[in-house]
């Protein structure tokens, strides 16, 4: 499987239809799809798809048609995503109506050719599962789990601050995991916590 870390664009037009697409990772999916509906108001449609693993494992699908005849535009924007075997990404497509129907079969192709045309622009990597951590660092502590995250180029992380310090969400693949276990499982006596471990941390939490 394929995965990419950064949004790829492109456009075509068909019978003086313009389509804008959009392939996004899913972690900035949310985000894209509200600032899409800001940006493009008169778009008459704005159709989007994704593919998503799950921490159980399983491929988590989902689409719109949003207002095109069913089955013409989310499914085979859906389908391309499964065709360059995508995952843990998401597309938007937009559309500005020219003012020509394009028929069912011609939805079908327009829309599959504007993904396709984003994929084609897109530098892919190997997709590498993670999955999420939660942890607590007091302020004393917040330093040296900085240093950590810097020195092993780890930036998927999120941090929410209260008055004595941060709650962490981050993503660890499972090497990522066994390493900062073993960091950060020493500062437990200066009031670091675990707050929730990724399944496949069992393999070597005692």
């Amino acid at each position: 499987m394929q995965t990419t870390s950064e949004i790829y664009t492109a456009k075509s037009e068909i019978k003086k239809s313009t389509f804008l697409s959009y392939l996004v990772p899913l972690s900035e999916f949310k985000s894209v799809h509200e600032r899409l509906k800001t940006e493009h108001p008169k778009a008459v449609h704005i159709v989007w798809a994704y593919r998503e693993l799950n921490k159980y494992g399983q491929i988590v699908e989902n689409q719109s048609d949003d207002g095109e005849p069913k089955g013409t535009s989310g499914a085979p924007s859906l389908n391309a995503l499964r065709g360059a075997n995508l995952i843990n990404v998401g597309v938007f497509i937009v559309r500005y109506f020219g003012g020509i129907k394009l028929g069912t079969g011609g939805l079908v192709r327009a829309y599959s050719s504007a993904v396709n045309l984003a994929i084609n622009e897109a530098e892919l990597k190997k997709f590498e599962f993670k999955d999420e951590c939660k942890f607590y660092t007091p302020f004393a502590l917040m330093s040296r789990f900085e240093h950590f995250f810097s020195s092993q180029n780890l930036n998927e992380f999120e941090r929410e601050f209260n008055s004595s310090g941060a709650i962490w969400t981050a993503k660890f693949n499972e090497e990522e995991m066994s390493k900062f276990y073993e960091f950060a499982n020493v500062f437990e006596i200066e009031e670091f916590k675990f707050l929730a471990l990724p399944l496949f941390a069992n393999k070597f939490v005692v």
